[in-house]
């Protein structure tokens, strides 16, 4: 009987801890959805102009300058996460690029050729009030990030990157690896003419936003605001087509401090493409891979993410 009562006790404690535990997630993942919340509120709206074109950013926080740019499909929201936790010490600024959300959408693939992005990124920079950042890009946006390291140094300070390889590594891994040739596969799609015909923000939203309903209703908002063909000329300007061919053109080094992260679980852009990085920089490597993490690693990782890329940032601070 002792035996019974002592085991109906420890029972009646394990469900204890166990409602305490379940309390804390729900606790902390309402504490997170508020916080997200009141940063939607709190970031202040400014554009750039970049030859008649209008770039959207949304600023939070104070302090020295990061500039940060999102990929596809996604908008300034996607660094919802490290504006929170650096708008203590930093200004944030998180881009729209050209034909997403708020900024423009000029008609024409040509358009959306890699200078006029980096043009953008250079805008957004001035109209800040600042000669160089630390330049953040995810996907599209790291592809813009790396060239504009390379193209305009003199306004990055630092450098950080998620889930984009060096163009050098991609570009090996596309002519010599069957399997990120057939990752690969969706971007040769959306080469395709008409090939927008087949988005839909919700379609967008649900792919992104993970079954958050408030954020997919962030994302279906701005991706109704946006341009599908405009999102796809990226793609059709910019990424390489068949036959795929290494990079054996002059390199250009970068020599700034490097931070990236890396989720190995992505399914289109294999950690492969990743070797040899430290060979086309002159500035230090600092590279962080995520076991469990897919392709939006600061969206599946976002504590480790954004403490790392604090710490780093920090790193030098007197």
């Amino acid at each position: 009987m002792i035996a019974a009562l002592g085991k109906r006790l420890l029972d009646r404690e394990a469900l204890m801890r166990f409602g305490l535990a379940v309390l804390a997630v729900f606790a902390a993942a309402t504490h997170t959805a508020a916080a997200e919340e009141d940063l939607f509120a709190q970031v202040k709206h400014g554009y750039a102009e970049n030859n008649g074109v209008k770039i959207h950013y949304a600023t939070v926080g104070s302090g020295p300058l990061v500039v940060m740019i999102h990929g596809f499909p996604d908008f300034w929201y996607s660094w919802r996460h490290q504006m929170s936790a650096l708008s203590d010490s930093y200004t944030c600024v998180a881009m729209d690029l050209r034909g997403y959300n708020l900024s423009d959408k000029p008609a024409g693939i040509e358009n959306y050729a890699m200078p006029n992005l980096l043009g953008d990124v250079a805008a957004v920079i001035k109209a800040n009030g600042a000669d160089k950042a630390t330049v953040v890009g995810h996907d599209w946006g790291g592809a813009i990030a790396w060239q504009f390291a390379m193209h305009m140094p003199q306004m990055v300070e630092r450098l950080v990157i998620c889930n984009l390889p060096h163009p050098r590594g991609f570009m090996r891994e596309m002519a010599n690896n069957p399997e990120q040739q057939k990752n690969s596969a969706y971007a040769r799609g959306f080469q395709q003419e008409g090939a927008e015909a087949t988005l839909s923000a919700e379609g967008l939203a649900a792919f992104v936003g993970k079954g958050d309903e408030a954020v997919m209703a962030r994302y279906v908002e701005a991706f109704k605001q946006s341009d599908f063909a405009a999102m796809l000329a990226y793609y059709k300007v910019n990424y390489p087509r068949e036959p795929y061919k290494e990079d054996t053109g002059p390199l250009i080094r970068i020599g700034v401090p490097v931070l990236m992260f890396h989720g190995l679980k992505d399914t289109a852009l294999g950690s492969d493409a990743l070797n040899g990085t430290w060979d086309w920089l002159d500035g230090d490597l600092t590279l962080v891979t995520v076991p469990q993490a897919n392709h939006w690693v600061h969206h599946d990782a976002p504590e480790l993410v954004s403490k790392t890329l604090k710490s780093w940032l920090g790193r030098d601070a007197k």
